[in-house]
């Protein structure tokens, strides 16, 4: 790669070199970085950057350095622009990072990449972009004194003074207007987006858990079109209030993603799509999920605000609090069995909410018993971001497996209930139902101990033959019972 950015240099090129940090060098912007890592620390974070914005942009930028906690070490970098700046070193210029960016960010770059000569950013009084750049660096290296890289419409009031134009990943109307404005020019492509990052960031997968919505209709036996119809639009509204926490989940947790041997490679994380966009795209789908709600009903639209509260209050705060983190997980699986009660008018039993509960306590004790043997084959001593520590392992075991076998119980007492005998004709086949749980439930908790379990263990049972089986086989003894 080095041998080829070489032959890129001329032997007219100036010997500064200029780059951007964010969206050039970073394939992110630090100013949202830094917000969304102050909101994950503190909650009246927006509320304050409101203020500060007030005061000026530069300020807000100084305010967001300070109240975040940004990782500059595992930041996306664009390893082919950095590629090209040590290229431009060894051929014997002198390169300098030159960025809006609060200074702080830029300084902490510098000393981590140790590819600059200099570096320069907003200071607090300064919005260091634009014509304020352009005008900064002419007076620095003198007008046609330098090469300047970057990759926005801001940069070309400082295109218009460079000797150099180099764009990175520029759309077909800035390559145009940076070639009207600056007459040596050169395009980087690096990076290319793709509908795919924004699919993936919808975690789609993760709309499995959400036919739980079709549980109330399939276990009162009620399967006439109009309730399958109320069941099939709670479950489309999930999935987008779903899909829309998990954005802003995402961006909360941008660092300890990073930071983590899977997930840091999620969409977000890897600067594969801007964090501007999911900013759009986690209020772009809450909109649309609201809509759809009000759509069914009121009291519809009511429950999935408490899920979306809920959910955003366990993402910003309640996830860092050992055992009530779990016990929000439970109820969050448990509230998509309520939505499809709440969607189509069918009462829920005792029964069911009883089994659900625990059955889900222990399935989010064994996401958090994986998360721990994770951080333990790493040599970390606490899970990223959570209460736990490495020596409650044994505790969390106890929770998933003790919660579980209790969820086994419930459906055990259940089936001997006078409700069975009135939706069943053959009652005594759901013990088969009872048997197999029971051995998934084991089963799991041990893939978890040995360190095999996906990061959801919900994602792990769709994917697991073993899993597969076990839901088929429980399928044949309800349709066995039911069957006249």
């Amino acid at each position: 790669m080095t041998a080829v950015l070489f032959n890129t240099l001329d032997a007219s090129a100036p010997g500064m070199l200029v780059v951007d940090l964010d969206g050039t060098l970073l394939r992110s912007d630090l100013l949202h970085e830094s917000f969304w890592s102050a909101f994950g620390r503190d909650w009246r974070s927006p509320f304050l950057s409101v203020a500060a914005l007030a005061r000026g942009r530069a300020y807000l930028k100084r305010h967001l350095a300070a109240a975040s906690a940004v990782d500059t070490a595992t930041l996306p970098y664009d390893v082919k622009v950095i590629a090209f700046v040590e290229a431009w070193r060894e051929s014997g210029g002198k390169t300098a990072l030159v960025t809006a960016s609060d200074r702080d960010f830029a300084e902490a770059i510098s000393r981590h990449l140790g590819i600059f000569d200099e570096v320069h950013g907003s200071d607090g009084k300064l919005n260091l972009k634009g014509d304020h750049k352009g005008q900064f660096l002419a007076n620095r290296f003198g007008s046609k004194g330098f090469a300047y890289m970057g990759d926005a419409k801001a940069d070309l009031p400082v295109w218009e003074r460079a000797a150099k134009a180099i764009t990175v990943n520029a759309t077909a109307a800035l390559r145009r207007e940076a070639e009207s404005v600056c007459e040596n020019v050169e395009h980087l492509v690096t990076d290319t987006k793709s509908v795919r990052s924004y699919i993936n960031a919808l975690r789609p997968h993760q709309w499995l858990k959400n036919v739980l919505v079709f549980l109330p209709m399939l276990a009162a036996h009620q399967l006439d079109s109009q309730t399958f119809l109320l069941s099939l639009l709670a479950f489309v509204c999930f999935n987008l209030v779903a899909s829309s926490v998990y954005v802003l989940n995402d961006l909360l947790d941008l660092a300890a993603d990073r930071a983590h041997p899977h997930k840091k490679n999620r969409p977000f994380a890897s600067g594969s799509i801007p964090i501007a966009h999911g900013t759009w795209m986690a209020a772009g789908l809450l909109s649309l999920g609201g809509l759809l709600a009000i759509s069914i009903s009121l009291s519809f639209l009511l429950v999935m605000v408490a899920y979306y509260l809920l959910t955003t209050a366990y993402s910003l705060y309640l996830k860092r609090k050992i055992v009530i983190d779990i016990c929000v997980l439970a109820g969050l699986y448990t509230t998509r069995i309520i939505v499809g009660g709440v969607a189509t008018g069918i009462p829920l039993s005792v029964w069911l909410l009883a089994f659900s509960v625990f059955f889900f306590l222990s399935l989010a004790a064994v996401k958090r018993q994986t998360e721990l043997i994770d951080s333990a084959d790493r040599g970390c001593l606490k899970a990223s971001r959570r209460g736990y520590h490495v020596d409650d392992l044994p505790i969390i075991s106890m929770i998933a497996i003790g919660s579980g076998y209790v969820s086994v119980l419930v459906m055990m007492l259940y089936v001997n209930s006078p409700a069975v005998v009135e939706l069943y004709a053959h009652p005594e086949a759901l013990w088969g139902v009872c048997a197999v749980l029971l051995y998934w439930i084991t089963r799991a908790v041990m893939v978890a101990h040995r360190g095999h379990m996906h990061d959801d263990p919900v994602v792990y049972a769709a994917k697991d033959r073993i899993s597969q089986m076990c839901l088929l086989i429980i399928l044949g003894f309800v349709l066995g019972g039911a069957l006249a």
